[in-house]
């Protein structure tokens, strides 16, 4: 039960992201950083990306994904129409792989540390929908701020 509403949050979220991007009057400015504004909405893209197609898809999935960190922070001027395409590309992977999940792997532990200690798969699910969450305000609020 829990892996539908799961997934449900994770395609409503990316479907979100997307339309962010899409909202951006000036492509440019997806870009932009500004006085403490540390990330771009792009940068932050490519994080969620890379931070789903990882501990989504390579580790529960299988994919052959090769996440490079530090590039989701320095690429620049990726074109919009490639950050939809992967957004989209994401969402689909999520949905395969976490329709293939069966319920009982969610108490068990996920299969990698990634914090200080061992955690549930469940855990660490919920942690990433958040995750998506947060950074998907900080999308909002820079292109409400910087796109003007």
């Amino acid at each position: 039960m829990l892996l539908h509403e799961l997934q449900s949050l994770f395609q409503r979220d990316l479907n979100r992201l997307k339309q962010e991007i899409e909202q951006y009057k000036d492509e440019q400015t997806i870009w932009r950083i500004d006085k403490d504004i540390k990330n771009s909405a792009g940068n932050l893209t490519l994080h969620l990306i890379g931070n789903l197609n990882h501990f989504i898809g390579v580790v529960l999935g299988k994919t052959d994904y090769i996440r490079n960190r530090d590039l989701e922070f320095s690429m620049k001027d990726v074109p919009r129409s490639e950050l939809v395409t992967n957004i989209e590309e994401t969402a689909s992977m999520i949905e395969k792989v976490l329709s293939k999940l069966p319920e009982t792997v969610l108490p068990e532990e996920y299969p990698v540390i990634v914090f200080d200690k061992k955690t549930s798969t469940q855990f660490m699910l919920v942690h990433l929908v958040t995750h998506l969450n947060y950074h998907l305000g900080q999308v909002n609020y820079h292109r409400r701020l910087l796109d003007n």
